[in-house]
């Protein structure tokens, strides 16, 4: 099997620009590829998985990946699946959050000579000026074209600023300059990034009388329809100290029935026959399928010790309830306390089981919610800081979310 077809036969593949030309230069290992990565917060997340395993799976075929960090197009803000404009960052935050993605990317792809780049697009966007940029690039783009992209249409009704409008205009550029630089003839990105894309294909076809190619990837979601990488309101880091290594192994431990084997097929790198023969189980053999997935993409992500010690801790949680060693834990402190006690609501936002007060509220309210094993049944429980000192309490939301609450 070439690595087109299991790219396909993986179903990562949504769109594609020229199927028959990409397919021979990716299974002949010439393609040039390049993947975007704007730094609007300081650690990739779950949400990245698909990007960055599909570069490691295209550099083992002998493929060149570049990871563009977005450090120009983030000054800006890709309107993509947004229905309101987002933060505007400051420089510094975004280079600090730029060295946060680098460190965690070399966890997937090897960078070095002749092997896989990483390049920061504000080393040439921010040095161009509005007439130069207006003359080289803006009079290729069509802006009824633009108007009709999927990314812009969504926020029409509820306002587009001009300066969002011209984020198109950016990763085109990316891709123009990338292909003149470093001979990149091939961009890859989420299908909600196909309109983006397409410009950058077409500007250096318009420039340069060449063509490029652009490939995009089905983004998982999970069974809300959410995109991956979000659970419970709150983003699924790569950075232990945001997600520890128990949680994020919990969370793949906790994918619906009907997704475990497509995360498995898109997202790990166990062979295709394997996984063949996993389509088969049925039942409590889909729990043994989510374990898999979650040891190998905790291992991928935090190391072997690291997931063998979540995967120990679960076992030890949910064989008898118990305070495992290495159960994810909120320290408070005295100050956290009102009056010296702290009630049940609270603990469940500050400990992130619950993403708000309300959602607190409707756990208790539907019997979900335990503290040291005991149900929860009133909103009004508290803890006294005697309570929360030493070994703490443990509160479980649902049947797989616990969390140790200690005052230090």
């Amino acid at each position: 099997m070439t690595i087109y077809d299991e790219l396909v036969a993986r179903g990562l593949i949504a769109q594609v620009t020229n199927e028959e030309e990409i397919k021979k230069v990716i299974n002949n290992g010439e393609a040039v590829f390049y993947i975007g990565f704007d730094c609007t917060a300081d650690s990739l997340t779950a949400g990245h998985f698909m990007a960055l395993t599909l570069m490691k799976r295209l550099q083992m075929a002998g493929n060149k990946p570049i990871a563009l960090i977005g450090g120009g197009t983030t000054m800006i803000g890709d309107p993509s699946g947004r229905t309101d404009m987002r933060k505007m960052l400051t420089r510094e935050d975004i280079n600090h959050n730029a060295e946060c993605f680098k460190r965690q990317m070399e966890r997937f792809i090897e960078f070095g000579e002749g092997k896989a780049m990483m390049v920061n697009n504000a080393d040439w966007l921010l040095d161009l000026n509005s007439v130069e940029l207006l003359r080289e690039v803006g009079a290729c783009f069509s802006v009824n074209n633009m108007l009709r992209a999927e990314c812009y249409k969504q926020r029409m009704e509820k306002g587009l600023s001009f300066l969002e409008f011209n984020y198109m205009i950016m990763p085109s550029y990316d891709f123009y300059y990338l292909f003149k630089e470093y001979g990149c003839n091939m961009q890859f990105g989420g299908d909600d990034q196909w309109s983006n894309m397409l410009g950058g294909t077409e500007l250096i076809r318009k420039k340069l009388g060449k063509d490029a190619y652009a490939m995009t990837i089905t983004l998982l979601t999970d069974s809300q329809g959410n995109k991956m990488g979000k659970t419970a309101g709150n983003a699924v880091w790569l950075d232990a100290n945001k997600t520890s290594p128990y949680e994020f192994y919990q969370y793949w431990r906790n994918v619906d029935d009907a997704d475990v084997l497509k995360c498995i097929k898109m997202l790990t790198f166990l062979p295709l026959e394997q996984i063949d023969e996993m389509s088969k189980w049925q039942g409590a053999e889909l729990n043994k399928a989510k374990e898999i997935l979650a040891y190998e993409l905790t291992k991928m992500v935090h190391g072997e010790e690291e997931v063998v010690k979540a995967q120990d801790t679960a076992r030890k949680l949910f064989s008898n309830g118990g305070a495992a060693a290495d159960m994810p834990t909120t320290e408070l402190s005295e100050a956290d306390l009102t009056d010296g006690a702290i009630d049940i609501l609270t603990l469940l936002q500050v400990s992130g089981l619950c993403p708000s007060k309300s959602e607190a509220r409707r756990a208790v309210q539907q019997g979900g919610v335990e503290a040291d094993g005991e149900k929860v049944n009133e909103f009004a429980k508290s803890f006294t800081a005697d309570e929360l000192k030493g070994d703490g309490i443990v509160i479980r939301r649902g049947k797989k979310n616990y969390r140790k609450i200690v005052i230090k």
